[in-house]
């Protein structure tokens, strides 16, 4: 049964929990071979994607699951970051290759082909990984034990229950700890907004905004799923939870190039690429003021409030229909 009948039959919370799994393990696989083949780094992306979308599946439906030893939420991470430090390096490359060095002098971008070369070297250990891990007993067990799950899923006694009753039950707990990430303060009492001031505060608590990219990347996987059940409000929220992910994935792209380039190369990179690093301080600048707006929406009351209302009303009729 494809997901999109089973979404027509599905009115309680294990069922649900089926098509989440069985939709993000489809994905997974369907790229698998591609990855492996290492010819576009798109496939990669999807992979990866579909690994952490099922991470958070499990993780969000546990109440309702009993799932295989063989898929558990840490085994399912573990090979999700192998596929994520790839991933990473090659998000890496693209942006130094094609979006920074054309701009650069020709000294700094002779400097850069250095790097990107040490990245190389980097690249081709991290694909070795993937493969492996690909071909692992580890990885086969884990497609293997979830699709004779899906086949005949077990379920805790919670997942009779009809997701109307229990959905914002199962959203709201993620909602909270969103709300209450601390990364939401970093900053936040900055009077004055300069670039020199933006850099201090990130390198001091750049790692809480990380984390809080992280924490909306989990919730909006979750949200997402039941997206079909709410209303505007719900997604308007939903947009909001996408738009700080991506500003805090600028900063942290950003973040990540400086470390490379510093780790890279025994030279003071402010010396020896001035250019680049003014326009990686740049980048974050202005994405930290796209931020700052977001920020002083979600700290007020009003806001926070209006979130958990907005999950606490589901149309009933459509869950119902």
């Amino acid at each position: 049964m494809v997901v999109s009948e089973q979404k027509t039959q599905s009115k309680t919370l294990g069922d649900w929990a089926s098509i989440a799994i069985a939709k993000h393990l489809q994905k997974i696989v369907k790229h698998e071979k591609d990855v492996l083949t290492d010819k576009n780094p798109e496939d990669l992306h999807q992979m990866r994607v579909g690994m952490r979308r099922l991470r958070s599946a499990v993780t969000g439906f546990s109440p309702a699951l009993k799932l295989p030893k063989s898929a558990t939420e840490k085994k399912i991470g573990k090979i999700a970051r192998t596929l994520g430090s790839l991933r990473d390096l090659d998000v890496l490359g693209d942006a130094l290759e094609n979006d920074y060095k054309p701009s650069l002098p020709a000294k700094e971008q002779k400097y850069l082909q250095k790097a990107l070369l040490h990245l190389h070297k980097q690249r081709h250990s991290a694909l070795v990984e993937v493969k492996e891990t690909l071909h692992s007993k580890q990885y086969k067990l884990l497609k293997e034990s979830l699709n004779q799950w899906l086949q005949q899923p077990e379920y805790r006694e919670i997942a009779k229950m009809p997701i109307a009753e229990v959905l914002p039950d199962l959203l709201l707990p993620n909602v909270s700890k969103l709300l209450l990430h601390p990364g939401w303060l970093v900053g936040s009492d900055a009077k004055i907004v300069e670039l020199g001031l933006v850099e201090k505060i990130l390198v001091k608590q750049g790692g809480l905004l990380h984390s809080l990219r992280k924490e909306t990347k989990r919730i909006r996987y979750q949200m997402e799923v039941f997206s079909d059940f709410y209303g505007e409000n719900y997604a308007s929220y939903l947009e909001d939870i996408k738009a700080i992910q991506e500003i805090l994935g600028k900063i942290q792209d950003s973040n990540v190039l400086t470390e490379f380039l510093t780790q890279s190369s025994p030279d003071n990179i402010r010396r020896s690429i001035p250019t680049l690093v003014s326009q990686l301080a740049k980048v974050n600048y202005d994405a930290w003021q796209q931020w700052q707006n977001l920020q002083i929406k979600y700290l007020s009351v009003d806001i926070r409030k209006g979130f958990h209302i907005a999950i606490l009303e589901p149309k009933l009729n459509i869950i119902a229909s």
